[in-house]
């Protein structure tokens, strides 16, 4: 038990923002800090940190409390864990009431086998550095790929002796109870009950936790025998679940926040040699495919991603297999290639530092652009494969979840591949309707569905007109005045007002217009603390340019007399008649306006390809 007066010490050396910070994107707002909840997917910020009461508080999934409980729900650690982390971050000794030291199993089983998982780190660690085959098989591999030695021990790179029993043997010698090394995946259990190593003549890649703690290996042969698997790699265990785990996302995350993209790659060595190159935002997906909780971890921490893979065809397929779920999860993602025969890691040894970025900055391409040259160029010729193309392609664009984008993805579509840009929106509205019917839901992407809301014949044509764009968004500021604080009554929807719906669906658009701008901040900032501001908030706000804006918005100038429709028969439409229109309707022609600068940076990017094979035209 960790003594009283050392968890005090803990409390008041933990900065929660700080804490927090390495797992979540934070924005200061006001006196707070917010970001997108770890605990739940979301798009719109939910998460609160108040650093003066050192508390959190996610209203998406309902958690919070300290810095401790972040971490007990977030990374699953035992209260002791938890301090134990704070007081490592904070160079605190931990003194305890009984004897547990590191180097022995503790009574958690899943402790157990962080320990015991910690051990064989450093037992392979010290055999790469300190024994005769360890230096001249595992250490000459890795000088012979560039690594530094502050590479090899930053990464605890390490080498597992060619003997049946070294690490096993040793781990029993020290203490450690069978089921620990086995259920770690570190030995492998005989039918006649003996242990013996699962890593044999191998180079080590310890794999690290989201808090830097080893869970899992991979070890690569350098043997040349085609019977002998290059790599094998830990299997599933209770700290152990590769569909969560990004190699070098440990290393990669202060960095991915600070640059705001995450380099994504495919191996351990392309991770090694590119951050050893000074370009720390990368992470592997280990070989194997990603997953959407991948996705989710990068996401935490910004929202975009390149993809830089090998030039080859396995390289380039596995990029494309990746996109789509990049997408769904709404990250903004590019792709890079390197020349056949290269990957990032070859190819980063090879030109250095500025020729790798300059390699990076020049060919990296947004995905729609990516994927139609290579599907056009497989389909060459063939009509019918050309069909399948335009379609594979829409597929991808209906995974988008954030409207203007998809917006933008079709208009280019349709550009590249010189198809009317109606017949691609129509497809496009059939595929999330059959997935939303699929799922049981509302069709998503409400700038394209309802159909019947907005006909695909009336799709309105993007053109630059900055005073419409203003009264657009001074619409959106009227209908939260007037009716943010009513509920929602359409489609099924329940508990939920039209002002943090309105807030919601416009968190993707940047209001031009200042006063309205500045309107669209304060009432997001008070939708975030839970609180549903009226009119007479911004009526009497100290700011001159709000009331201004509030009061010529509510006020008009003319009303209609009580029996103005037995006098002149006109109907005048009440837009409270139909809610719904009224505000999906300023939503959508506000998001529509801002849909030709975004194309505008696209068409560029056209322009400054070569030849027309690389725009991806079809002939």
């Amino acid at each position: 038990m960790i003594l009283k007066s050392t968890i005090d010490r803990i409390m008041e050396a933990t900065d929660i923002v700080e804490v927090i910070g390495e797992f979540v994107q934070l924005k200061k707002r006001g006196a707070n800090y917010v970001g997108l909840s770890p605990f739940v997917n979301e798009r719109t910020p939910s998460f609160t940190v108040s650093p003066a009461k050192g508390i959190f508080k996610d209203f998406s999934s309902g958690k919070g409390g300290s810095a401790v409980t972040f971490l007990m729900e977030l990374e699953k650690f035992t209260y002791p864990e938890a301090l134990k982390w704070l007081a490592k971050k904070y160079g605190i000794e931990v003194e305890e009431t009984v004897d547990a030291p590191e180097d022995r199993e503790a009574d958690n089983r899943r402790e157990s086998l962080m320990i015991v998982s910690g051990f064989a780190a450093k037992f392979f660690h010290e055999s790469l550095l300190d024994t005769d085959e360890g230096k001249a098989i595992g250490l000459s591999y890795f000088k012979e790929r560039g690594f530094t030695a502050d590479t090899i021990k930053k990464f605890e790179l390490g080498y597992s002796p060619d003997q049946w029993e070294a690490f096993t043997g040793e781990a029993l010698k020290q203490g450690y109870k069978e089921e620990f090394p086995v259920d770690s995946g570190l030995s492998v259990k005989r039918d006649n009950g003996n242990l013996y190593d699962r890593y044999r003549g191998r180079v080590m890649f310890p794999i690290h936790s989201f808090t830097g703690r080893v869970i899992a290996f991979g070890g690569r042969t350098l043997k040349s025998d085609k019977n002998v698997p290059k790599y094998v790699n830990s299997p599933e265990s209770e700290i152990y679940h590769k569909s969560n785990v990004l190699y070098g996302l440990y290393f990669a995350k202060k960095a991915i926040r600070e640059e705001d993209n995450c380099y994504l790659v495919e191996g351990y060595a392309d991770v090694i040699s590119v951050h050893r190159a000074g370009i720390e935002n990368v992470v592997a997906s280990s070989g194997t495919s990603l997953t959407v909780e991948q996705i989710r971890l990068i996401g935490r921490l910004t929202k975009n991603i390149t993809i830089l893979y090998d030039g080859d065809a396995a390289g380039i397929k596995a990029a494309v297999r990746g996109l789509d779920l990049i997408l769904e999860e709404g990250l903004n993602v590019k792709v890079v290639l390197f020349p056949d025969g290269h990957d990032p890691d070859s190819y980063v040894r090879q030109v250095g530092t500025a020729g790798f970025k300059k390699h990076i900055d020049d060919n990296k391409k947004d995905f729609i652009l990516f994927k139609t040259s290579l599907l056009l160029k497989e389909a060459g010729n063939d009509p019918i494969k050309k069909t399948e193309v335009i379609r594979d392609i829409v597929e991808s664009i209906a995974k988008i979840p954030d409207s203007i984008k998809a917006s933008v993805f079709i208009k280019e579509c349709s550009n590249i591949l010189q198809i009317d840009e109606r017949a691609l929106l129509s497809e496009l509205n059939k595929m999330r309707q059959a997935k939303a019917k699929k799922d049981g839901q509302q069709p998503n992407g409400r700038m394209f569905t309802p159909v019947e809301d907005y006909p695909v014949d009336d799709y309105p044509v993007v053109t630059e007109e900055p005073k419409e764009t203003f009264s657009q968004e001074k619409e959106i500021v009227r209908l939260l005045l007037l009716y943010g604080n009513k509920m929602i009554d359409w489609d099924g929807i329940a508990n939920t007002y039209i002002g943090p719906f309105m807030i919601a669906e416009l968190n993707d658009v940047e209001f031009e217009y200042p006063a309205a701008k500045k309107f669209i901040e304060l009432y997001s900032k008070e939708v975030e603390n839970g609180i549903l501001p009226e009119d007479q908030h911004f009526i009497h706000y100290p700011d001159k340019e709000i009331v201004d804006l509030a009061v010529t918005l509510i006020a008009t100038k003319y009303t209609l007399s009580e029996n103005w429709y037995e006098m002149h028969k006109i109907l005048i439409s009440d837009e409270q008649a139909n809610m719904k229109a009224t505000i999906l309707g300023a939503i959508f022609h506000l998001k529509m306006h801002k849909v030709g600068k975004m194309l505008d940076n696209l068409r560029k990017e056209l322009q400054n390809a070569v030849t027309d094979e690389d725009r991806g035209y079809i002939a």
